[in-house]
């Protein structure tokens, strides 16, 4: 629908969008900023952006970049506006449209721009750029359902929305038919060609359709890692057979990749997943075999032992040599590191053969706003004015600069605010078609003509029509308006009377400067304004303004302080564990903190609260008790903000919360005592020559502490934010079971606001970065540190050294980040482990900690993602543990959960991100 009524938007300076050529039939190659008509180096003719008419264009110059498309830009004002490119498509036809990004700097900030890029009223993609000199590339496979597309650029956070290429390519056949295609989009995460002959792509004229399929090479050194020994590259100049349609072009199929040691092993950076997608891999079988040579495989994906049953035969399944097969999931879900490995059957005498993979992943498909129809028609009476020039959904996914929409799934206008924006004519009849209208003000414009008849719009409250030239009466139906309440009509040519009825509604109205409209009566209730001179409304205003002030004129209540003062929060904390987690903490005195401490004799820990010690209570519970030492504000604050929030919060991964006590000017708080101390001791302190905890003792170390955040994150309402997460505040009990300490800088979360204002507080090394610059503080604040801590469990190394790290480093995420992308994991790994862990955990872990510290918090996972990667490598870890050990014959029973990655039974439609499958489309299918 959203596509339909966009139609009537164009102006006819864009409709050059839309418009083929001979050379490249359904192809549109928008140079955004350009000056100029020209055909690049494939042969691709490209197009400048010149007639879109909003934004300004910008040269840039970027070492090793000569295309003549990357050259210039086009931005646009970091504001609450979107801005859309409208293109001519043909309905019932698959595209991709592909948009590419090249800051360089063109503002000359360095202020690396973040926003949102949509196709229509979808949600397409976060644009974060990381790399002033680096192409950013986003691509959609979609369906077109009307005769138009939008993609517009909005919600700025960071420096101004920008665009370098925008493109469209037709598709013919249905190689990308999907059943889930009237729902959802396919946004490419990963297309490769195995086995390149070169560095360089491989797209149009090779591939007809202009897919960009990259070489395994160039993706290598951040993407795909932990290559298997014995890995070779094959290729043929023998013509391949790849039947028609969308299938990968010749060229991609006549290189390949061969296991010769019976193994091909990837590892494989998707991005925009976790989610579920559609993924196929491209085989043809383009080595001579021998009559007694056999090539069968299988494809393993670990937690997915059912996927991995059934055999590939390259020649057998293709029907011949030189011939593409083309098994796949059309629906599956996939984590963000993707391994994957194709091993040998053992019935085969060669190792297996990969030519090309595909995936990509599903984006649910956002249906318009209710009224973009009827916008569209009121819209294209004005489509040369500015206002109307903005394109796109009316409500999403943000609305128009001059409306507003409620918050429904498929909203509704609300509001519409076209205060002197130079209206000519009668007040458009489409308005009245707007059932969920609040608000219309169209004040201050040149309108002629009668007041439609609003009775269509039932939930009006406020109309301003003052200052036009509006004329007839007022119309009758405006009385039969219940909501409405306030009616602003003075300043036009209005005549006739007000209507008894309408005098007598609940409402402000003004009608002076109307020479011909008058009351009937002076009867006026006193539950009304009724304006009807200027010097009445300027006396009834100031006695509506003195009464209001006296109504609401009276004592003051002050509420009754306790020992904790004002600092202690009254926001009510709301637990999963019921009316426990309201408990009041147990008031102790200060006898008995001293009878239970020895007159605090035994000092257990340090830290800038305070001091702790031991201490058994007279019932034999051992306790530690932190006493603080500043009398500052700051230091009672934090005291009064701990007990505050652990009176009130329960969880077996957080430490228990006994009590306080607050005299004599002490300020004492009481925990439970554990007895292993810290992690930090455990990992680079003095515990560390004892001995080392071994890898498997780390993951489920960091699994406790991440259920501890990830219950302050979800499981309290207002969330909580921990704001000092590191190892020193991860003690550890008897058992090496691990829980969450230290709540001094807590904050609580606003409920319904994506951040909450902060001055920056924390540790250096574990500081959220984004946080640090912005004074935001988000959930995601928590979720960097954890990576900084799981960084810190992989290499046994502190957050920050000026040794450890090299010379020219001291930061553990950079030189971590320098290795893991590098695919040296190695180089990472704590020697203490003495080698005894399995390689696909240790990469498992370390790539989610990289995900944890990206620089942008909408980048990094939540807790309950980092949870379910981290039991995902203990039970493999388990499983690899077992072999060591000797004591399992099935490694899968071990290592592999079920289905973890297959999507399960649903509604498609039930969820956003959930999508239906049966049995049948469990398993591989080929075209």
């Amino acid at each position: 629908m959203e596509a339909r009524f966009l139609f009537l938007l164009l102006p006819p300076v864009l409709l050059f969008l839309g418009v083929t050529t001979a050379q490249n039939p359904g192809f549109v190659s928008l140079d955004c900023g350009g000056q100029e008509n020209f055909n690049d180096e494939l042969g691709l003719q490209w197009t400048p952006d010149d007639s879109f008419m909003y934004g300004e264009t910008a040269n840039i110059s970027v070492a090793n970049e000569t295309r003549k498309q990357y050259m210039t830009l086009r931005h646009f004002p970091a504001d609450n506006r979107k801005y859309c490119y409208t293109l001519n498509v043909t309905t019932r036809t698959r595209y991709l449209v592909r948009a590419s990004f090249l800051y360089g700097n063109f503002d000359n900030n360095n202020v690396y721009p973040k926003f949102d890029i949509s196709l229509g009223p979808t949600h397409w993609a976060t644009i974060a750029i990381s790399d002033a000199d680096t192409i950013e590339v986003q691509e959609l496979i979609f369906l077109a359902s009307d005769p138009t597309i939008s993609v517009c650029l909005s919600n700025a956070t960071t420096g101004k929305p920008f665009l370098s290429t925008l493109e469209l390519r037709q598709f013919n056949g249905s190689i990308y038919l999907t059943q889930f295609e009237n729902q959802f989009y396919l946004s490419v995460s990963a297309r490769i060609n195995f086995g390149a002959d070169s560095e360089a792509p491989v797209r149009y004229p090779d591939d007809p359709f202009d897919r960009i399929w990259e070489s395994d090479s160039v993706r290598k050194a951040n993407y795909l890692v932990d290559v298997a020994a014995g890995t070779e590259k094959v290729s043929t100049r023998m013509p391949i057979d790849v039947s028609k349609g969308e299938r990968p072009p010749q060229k991609v199929m006549q290189t390949a990749v061969v296991g010769r040691n019976g193994s091909l092993t990837y590892r494989l950076n998707l991005d925009g997943f976790p989610g579920f997608g559609w993924a196929f891999t491209y085989f043809a079988e383009i080595e001579d075999l021998k009559p007694n040579e056999v090539r069968k495989f299988r494809l393993v994906l670990p937690g997915n032992p059912d996927l991995s049953k059934p055999a590939v035969n390259i020649e057998e399944n293709a029907q011949g040599k030189y011939r593409l097969y083309e098994p796949g999931f059309p629906n599956i879900s996939f984590p963000f590191v993707l391994s994957f490995r194709f091993g040998r059957t053992s019935d085969s005498t060669l190792g297996p053969l990969l030519n090309a993979m595909e995936i990509n992943k599903y984006v649910k498909k956002i249906d318009g706003s209710l009224d973009g129809s009827v916008i569209a028609t009121v819209v294209s009476l004005y489509s040369s004015a500015d206002w109307a020039q903005e394109g796109g959904d009316p409500c999403l996914p943000v609305p128009w600069s001059w409306v507003l929409c409620n918050s429904d799934p498929q909203p509704r206008i609300v509001s519409i605010k076209l205060s002197g924006k130079n209206l000519t004519g009668n007040i458009p009849s489409d308005l009245t078609k707007l059932s969920g209208l609040v608000e219309l003000w169209l004040d201050g414009n040149s309108l002629t003509g009668p007041i439609p008849d609003f009775s269509g719009c039932m939930g009006l409250k406020i109309i301003h029509l003052e200052n036009n030239q509006l004329t007839g009466e007022l119309p009758p139906s405006l009385v039969d308006l219940p909501n409405l309440r306030e009616l602003y009509v003075q300043n036009n040519m209005l005549s006739g009377t007000v209507s008894s009825a309408l005098l007598d509604k609940n409402l402000v109205l003004n009608y002076t400067g109307n020479a011909n409209l008058h009351k009937k009566h002076n009867k006026v209730s006193q539950n009304k304004i009724i304006i009807g001179s200027s010097v009445g409304a300027a006396v009834l205003l100031i006695a509506t303004i003195g009464s209001c002030i006296l109504m609401h004129k009276g004592k003051k209540k002050y509420p009754k302080q306790d020992k904790l003062g004002h600092a202690v929060s009254a926001q009510r904390l709301v637990s999963s564990l019921g009316d426990a987690a309201n408990e009041a903490a147990h008031c102790f005195s200060v006898s008995e903190i001293e009878d239970a401490t020895s007159n605090f004799e035994k000092k257990v820990g340090s830290g800038g609260f305070g001091v702790v010690y031991y201490g058994k209570l007279k019932d034999g519970k051992e306790i530690a008790v932190k006493v603080l030492t500043s009398n500052s504000f700051q230091g009672k604050r934090e005291f009064s903000n701990e007990v505050s929030l652990l009176s009130r919060i329960h969880h077996r991964n957080l430490v228990q919360f006994l009590g306080y006590c607050q005299e004599e000017g002490k300020s004492i708080l009481v925990y439970e005592f554990m007895h292993n101390g810290t992690l930090k001791e455990h990992l680079y302190g003095p515990l560390t020559r004892e001995r080392s905890i071994s890898w498997i003792k780390r993951l489920e170390i960091a699994e406790d502490a991440a259920k501890g955040i990830e219950y302050l994150h979800t499981g309290c309402v207002p969330s909580i934010i921990h704001r000092d997460l590191k190892t020193s505040n991860i003690l550890l009990d008897r058992n090496l079971r691990a829980k969450v300490s230290d709540f001094g800088l807590s904050k609580l979360a606003v409920d319904g606001a994506s951040h909450v204002s902060s001055i920056v507080r924390g540790t250096v090394g574990y500081l959220d970065p984004e946080y640090y610059i912005s004074q935001q503080l988000t959930e995601k604040s928590d979720v960097y540190s954890f990576g900084v801590i799981l960084l810190e469990l992989i290499s046994g190394h502190e957050a920050i050294s000026n040794e450890s790290f090299g010379a020219n480093c001291r930061n553990i995420v950079q030189w971590a980040k320098l290795h893991i992308q590098s695919g040296d994991i190695q180089g990472i790994v704590d020697p203490s482990l003495h080698g005894v862990y399995d390689n696909q955990t240790m990469w498992k872990i370390a790539e989610k900690a990289l995900m944890c510290v990206q620089p942008h918090g909408h980048m990094r996972p939540s807790m309950s993602e980092v949870i379910k990667e981290i039991q995902d490598a203990i039970l493999i870890e388990r499983g690899a543990e077992a072999v060591r050990e000797g004591s399992s014959d099935d490694i899968s029973r071990h290592s592999m959960h079920s289905s973890q990655n297959i999507a399960s039974p649903m509604d498609i439609g039930a969820s956003e991100h959930c999508l239906s499958i049966d049995a049948a489309m469990a398993q591989p299918t080929a075209r």
